[in-house]
């Protein structure tokens, strides 16, 4: 009997493709011809396949949470694991504010100081913290769904998912329906995941013909520090997370993640990854209960590569246009990085608005995030990798802790 291609090696297949299609391209037709000929012609076809993962993602994101909450079937219990996912996402992210700041600063006497270009004036959406608290709590039920804003969608499904615990019998109908609809959703679900590696293969085509070698030549430094950062809270924060805390193999682990990790990377969406984080979830015998919990909120709360990407771009854009952080503007940093962390959407770009956030704080003008938002896609491909594994590895701690005690 013929062996069949997991998804995993496929998603890898894909990608592999994607970065040699594009390169030849490239080199064939230029940045400009090649990026302009492959985002009309082979990018739409990773368009829709993200739209599909984007249409599934509100009903997902709505039913998994509802029924994960009502599968808990104790109302102390959903309380439980939620301040242990809350205070994992918030200690990993100081942690990788941290990582950040401190490669940043080694890299900092080799950050250029660049000549500010008049059209270097990208104006990123300016993020009140307070007004991203109040946000969080919806004014009705609907406006939230139709707008995709997952924060208000997730406390909608944790009001809803608690109310028909607290209703008993009579809210055990609902909770049938709920469940029903989202082994619907599943399955659904599965017919979209199976277009994957030609969503992965597209995306990459695009990106590498449009980018190329020269853009990352010229703000190659920072980008270096940024994925260094990356690297660095890889190895020393989820190796030793899911080593000490789920006495899992980090190899296993990364080895299961791979395919939720892969396509973050090329979609930059920790959002529209969610269905695959989901299936590298249950292939390592997370609890159907704690990743239905815990990974549509770590796709929302949980920003350690972001937290990394702005505070190496603070620094940079500090240096670039000569202002010398102190040690009370870092730790200020890491402050507002951290809380910021809460109301970043897990979608493609995201970060540029908690940068403009972080910016403000230190006192760095907002406009010059123009300087890299250039090659900001470069940036967003890594940390949203990192975020998506960050998710995971959540997912595994909490669901080994819960595990425990129930023994």
């Amino acid at each position: 009997m013929k062996k069949k291609m997991n998804l995993s090696v496929k998603i890898l297949l894909g990608l592999v493709l994607g970065i040699v299609v594009g390169a030849i391209f490239w080199a064939a037709m230029g940045a400009e011809a090649a990026g302009a000929f492959t985002g009309k012609y082979i990018k739409p076809f990773g368009d829709i396949f993200v739209n599909l993962l984007k249409f599934i993602v509100v009903p997902l994101v709505l039913l998994s949470i509802m029924d994960g909450v009502i599968s808990m079937g104790d109302i102390h219990k959903v309380g439980k694991i939620g301040w242990k996912t809350v205070a994992y996402f918030l200690v990993t992210t100081a942690i990788a504010c941290v990582i950040g700041l401190i490669v940043a600063t080694l890299f900092k006497s080799s950050f250029p100081v660049l000549s500010l270009a008049e059209d270097a004036v990208y104006e990123a959406k300016h993020s009140n913290l307070m007004d991203t608290i109040v946000n969080i709590f919806p004014g009705n039920a609907v406006t939230p769904l139709v707008n995709s804003s997952m924060l208000q969608i997730i406390v909608i499904a944790l009001l809803f998912g608690c109310g028909i615990l607290l209703a008993g019998e009579k809210g055990k109908p609902f909770g049938d329906f709920i469940s029903s609809f989202n082994e619907v959703t599943q399955k659904v679900m599965g017919f979209i995941l199976a277009l994957s590696p030609y969503g992965v293969f597209a995306l990459m085509v695009w990106v590498v013909a449009a980018q190329g070698p020269k853009i990352i030549s010229s703000l190659g430094l920072v980008l270096l520090a940024a994925y260094i950062g990356y690297a660095i809270h890889v190895v020393l924060v989820y190796s030793m997370s899911v080593k000490a805390f789920a006495r899992m193999s980090p190899g296993a682990f990364f080895k299961k993640v791979f395919p939720a990790a892969a396509f973050a990377f090329t979609s930059t969406s920790s959002v529209a990854t969610l269905p695959i984080t989901r299936d590298c979830c249950d292939d390592m015998g997370v609890k159907g209960e704690v990743s239905s919990f815990v990974l549509p909120l770590g796709a929302t709360i949980n920003m350690d590569g972001t937290a990394i990407y702005q505070c190496v771009a603070a620094i940079f854009l500090a240096k670039c246009v000569g202002i010398d952080l102190s040690l009370t503007q870092m730790i200020l940093i890491i402050i507002t990085a951290t809380l910021a962390s809460i109301g970043t959407a897990g979608t493609s770009g995201a970060g540029m608005i908690m940068l403009a956030m972080v910016l403000d704080a230190v006192g760095v003008p907002t406009t010059y995030i123009g300087i890299i938002y250039g090659i900001d896609r470069l940036f967003d491909m890594g940390r949203t990798a990192l975020n998506v594994v960050g998710d995971a590895s959540c997912a595994v701690c909490v669901s080994h802790w819960e595990g425990k005690d129930a023994a």
